[in-house]
């Protein structure tokens, strides 16, 4: 059985110029603007395809149509695929030139063929993530035949070809996020089941907020080690900095002062709220400065020098403030956490050199292992309205890693707060239904106004209207205002239809015949009996074991 092979152009040139993920989607918006005439016109081009977010966000219909008149006379020119991609880049370049920044939206499409850049990776984070990977994945029964991994050598990009490792790495950092079952685990894959796990490693680790636009399928079959090692450090500092919410370590109130501070704290991402922990726990020493990356401002060691002092005085060593050379205050700080018996993730020479990554993910343990927060939480009102109804949260998880899967331009990690201001709900619009949404009337985020913030949300219910969703009392100010029980109900119609186009996506190619339960029961099935497990399900209304 042949491996998939994705979309493929002609000219080798243009090919490089995208990556898997940008030919689909904008293969997608090509068919879906062919479709609307049964061909495709440069005059049909000119007025459709401002639809699309990078263009139409920088540049008017008339300044569009006017740039690509003057490249292309004939307006009644078919366009094919390649022209489109080529008018696109033209395009984009011209938005770019003409304001002097490279153009909203962008997601580097315009660069070097990617054959001919040279990538390197560091050794001292792929020593770290080893050790990471040796440490949690050691009782696992299948990976255990190739664990533990000797970090010196390249064995880890090796066994990741499989995507096995990875599918499991996830489920480490987010329990629960990929059903075990649906993971091929057989010493030898085919190409296609290879290409399954790849797939479903990518999906879910868009779902848990990972940043994946630049790799492929293909990229871990050849073993791209800068693109490996940097979705397994995005998993392990998802997995590291899990804690750092409300609802897991309810003491991080002790941060802020009031509930309007708590609310503020809620809203920040977990790099951030671990930043202002570290620098609360420093205000309780003599250090003076303030803390605002993991990188220069550690690199003299002595923030955890300090920091480690407060935590854990009772394995303070005198001589670690006192020495002058960094290096040797690093490795005195380094020997500080082992006797608190904290990871190390770095060297004293990473902490010298400022290794970002590697200083986050060393914070992010020391936090896990002893955060010196108060085991008395602080009553505050605000922590009262956490939602706490499990199926609501149920709900809001299987929406929040469906949407973040969908690769938007921002991670949520909240649909009720996150969604409020429309912006990420238009973006789930157009991916779901190219071209639906109108980007001149959009508001893009930050958004201070109100009234801005509804404009976007009544374009939602709009397009939802159009899409024949049931809408009956739901208004843009409901999602504004966060009414969870509307914002559920539209999402639910909206991953509905999501999914009924892909059930219309795979009736194309499956010669006309339509996909029914029964189809879709019976490869369920099929793929739980080849785990080896005896379950199976009848209908998608009873399991049984």
């Amino acid at each position: 059985m042949s491996g998939y092979v994705g979309i493929l152009v002609s000219d080798p040139c243009l090919q490089n110029q995208f990556t898997q993920v940008e030919l689909r989607s904008l293969k997608s918006h090509f068919t879906s603007m062919r479709r609307e005439n049964g061909k495709l016109t440069l005059g049909d081009l000119a007025s459709r395809i401002s639809r699309l977010k990078v263009v139409g966000e920088n540049l008017s219909d008339q300044e569009t149509t006017d740039f690509i008149a003057a490249l292309y006379p004939n307006f009644n020119d078919e366009v094919d695929f390649e022209s489109f991609l080529k008018v696109y880049l033209k395009l984009h370049a011209h938005a770019s030139s003409r304001t002097g920044n490279p153009a909203k939206n962008s997601s580097a499409f315009l660069k070097a063929a990617t054959t001919t850049l040279l990538h390197t990776i560091s050794e001292s984070e792929k020593a770290s993530y080893v050790a990471h990977i040796n440490n949690y994945l050691a009782q696992d029964g299948f990976l255990n035949k190739y664990l533990p991994i000797d970090p010196s050598s390249n064995d880890l990009f090796e066994i990741v070809k499989d995507g096995v490792l990875l599918c499991k790495l996830i489920n480490v950092a987010v329990p629960g996020t990929i059903d075990e079952r649906a993971i091929n685990t057989k010493r030898l894959l085919n190409p296609w089941e290879r290409n399954e796990n790849h797939t479903l490693c990518l999906n879910s680790a868009k779902a848990i907020g990972c940043t994946v636009v630049n790799i492929g399928t293909q990229d871990f079959i050849e073993g791209r080690r800068h693109l490996v090692l940097g979705l397994i450090s995005q998993i392990i500092k998802i997995q590291l900095l899990a804690d750092l919410n409300l609802k897991k370590t309810p003491q991080l109130v002790e941060l802020v002062d009031d509930s309007k501070d708590v609310e503020e704290l809620m809203s920040l991402p977990p790099e951030k709220i671990l930043l202002r922990w570290m620098n609360f726990q420093l205000n309780k020493s003599s250090y003076k400065k303030t803390v605002t990356n993991f990188s220069t401002d550690v690199k003299d060691a002595e923030a955890y020098a300090h920091l480690l002092n407060v935590l854990a005085p009772e394995h303070s060593n005198p001589s670690t403030l006192a020495v002058k050379d960094p290096l040797q205050r690093a490795k005195l700080v380094l020997d500080h956490a082992d006797r608190m018996g904290c990871k190390r993730y770095l060297t004293a020479k990473n902490i010298v050199d400022g290794s970002p990554n590697l200083n986050l993910a060393f914070v992010a343990h020391v936090f896990q292992h002893r955060n010196g927060l108060s085991t008395q939480t602080k009553q505050i009102s605000f922590l009262e309205t956490l939602p706490d109804d499990a199926q609501v949260s149920r709900e809001e998880r299987v929406f929040r890693f469906w949407i973040n899967s969908l690769g938007n331009s921002t991670y949520i990690d909240n649909v009720f707060e996150d969604l409020r201001n429309g912006w990420i709900l238009l973006e789930t619009l157009d991916k779901v239904s190219p071209g639906i949404v109108n980007w001149k009337v959009a508001n893009k985020p930050p958004i201070k106004l109100p009234f801005k913030k509804v404009e976007n949300c009544n374009q939602v219910v709009k397009i939802g209207k159009q899409l024949k969703f049931s809408l009956v009392n739901i208004a843009g100010n409901d999602i504004v205002q966060g009414n969870k029980k509307l914002i559920l109900a539209y999402l639910w119609q909206l991953m509905r239809f999501n999914i009924l186009q892909l059930l219309k996506n795979l009736r194309c190619h499956s010669h006309g015949k339509e996909i029914t339960d029964v189809d879709i029961l019976r490869w369920a099935n099929t793929k739980v009996s080849n785990s080896g497990s005896q379950s199976r399900m009848d209908s998608f209304k009873v399991a049984h074991e």
